[in-house]
């Protein structure tokens, strides 16, 4: 399961166990614990299994129906539940992460195991090992082991042509601070990701840092679209051109280049480019196919005459055409 799932679910949790939605209001919120609660009472229904249901009712309904903790539980998840969990601390940390956290919880990257004190209390640092000051909780005698900086996420947009040809972008941390240049290699997909090592957060007791992972998000180009490495491209023609043929300039992401057009050509008929696609490092060079849209004057009478003088005996062009 991944771990922005993990977030998610124990966000909804105290949601589910009162069967109320994360909008409801304070008295859907009351009007559903009182029907629960009547059902599942230690009067009523006696046993170990009813108490614990209703403990863990009563505990939902607890934090749910005071306006502070179900902020603080909406925003953090569960670990807001942890005594002595400092809101303002929390926030003022969380304004550090590019974008805030995701999911309502706690940032991508991070081990659930770390957040909670990982595995028996052993520790790998990074942001479990930072949480703890936030609970007022006491390190171990020789004081705090070195830990890995926690990883930070972030998503950066990009043009069409800036993701084909390769760019620089600023980053500019959301709570301030100094930003830091990228530099965006060529062939950048939408939805890749790309890591900074040692751009994360800082390591704790002189551990290393983690890292800085950026999502790239696309924008969608008004002529071209992409396919692998391959883009293509539909090209107007006139309607001179396309039944004279000639040469015609194609704008390319490597500088504009002339085609060839062979007579007669129809709409939707197609040339290839090789080589004038996507260059990626290590990688084959794609190539840029040209789909031909022949287009007609503006309507006009001497355009309508020229077009019933050149088809009159003309042949039908869907004669043999049948089911």
């Amino acid at each position: 399961m991944p771990r922005d799932a993990l977030v998610l679910e124990s966000v909804s949790d105290l949601y589910s166990t009162l069967g109320v939605t994360r909008s409801a209001t304070p008295q859907e919120i009351k009007k559903a614990y009182r029907k629960l609660a009547s059902k599942l009472h230690p009067d009523k229904n006696p046993g170990p299994a009813n108490e614990a249901k209703f403990k863990k009712l009563t505990e939902a309904y607890e934090v749910l129906s005071n306006e502070t903790r179900r902020s603080a539980y909406d925003e953090f998840g569960d670990i807001a539940l942890r005594g002595g969990f400092d809101v303002n601390r929390a926030r003022a940390m969380k304004n550090g992460f590019p974008g805030g956290f995701p999911g309502g919880g706690m940032p991508e990257g991070v081990d659930m195991g770390d957040l909670f004190g990982g595995a028996g209390g052993q520790g790998q640092g990074g942001l479990g090992d930072m949480l703890g000051d936030l609970f007022g909780r006491a390190r171990g005698r020789g004081g705090p082991r070195p830990g890995r900086g926690y990883d930070i996420t972030s998503t950066v947009s990009l043009e069409f042509a800036d993701a084909v040809c390769g760019t620089t972008v600023k980053l500019t941390p959301t709570g301030g601070g100094e930003g830091m240049s990228v530099r965006i290699p060529p062939g950048a997909q939408d939805g890749g990701k790309m890591r900074l090592r040692g751009q994360g957060g800082a390591g704790r007791s002189g551990g290393p840092p983690g890292d800085l992972v950026l999502t790239v998000e696309v924008k969608a180009h008004s002529h071209f679209r992409r396919e692998g490495d391959d883009l293509h491209l539909d090209l107007p023609l006139t309607l001179a051109e396309a039944y004279h043929g000639g040469q015609v300039p194609v704008p390319t992401p490597h500088g504009e280049v002339k085609l060839r057009v062979v007579a007669g050509t129809q709409s939707g008929q197609k040339a290839r480019l090789r080589g004038k696609g996507v260059h990626r490092k290590d990688a084959e060079p794609g190539d840029l196919y040209v789909r031909f849209l022949v287009t007609y004057p503006d309507a006009s009478e001497a355009m309508a005459k020229l077009v019933d003088e050149i088809s009159a005996g003309a042949p039908d062009p869907r004669a043999g055409i049948a089911f």
